[in-house]
């Protein structure tokens, strides 16, 4: 009797952790509930925003820091 409340307790264990895996109750909305929350995008506005961005003066080095500078050229 022991083992099988034990087996039992196992059984649900596992099935319960296989459920949780799978989703559960999450359902999808049907065709005619869908809900529009997207916010509309403007490409007039996205290419003006892009066009602000000021341009750098000197071209970032991501690796500046981790090595040495480079030497000062000499004159000939």
């Amino acid at each position: 009797m022991r083992i099988l409340v034990i087996a039992a307790a196992v059984l649900a264990l596992v099935g319960s952790s296989a459920q949780a895996q799978m989703g559960g109750g999450r359902r999808q909305p049907s065709e005619g509930q869908k809900a529009d929350n997207k916010p509309k995008i403007d490409e007039g506005a996205y290419k003006a925003a892009l066009e602000r961005i000021p341009e750098p003066k000197e071209k970032y080095d991501p690796w500046g820091g981790a090595r040495p500078p480079e030497p000062a050229k000499k004159p000939k």
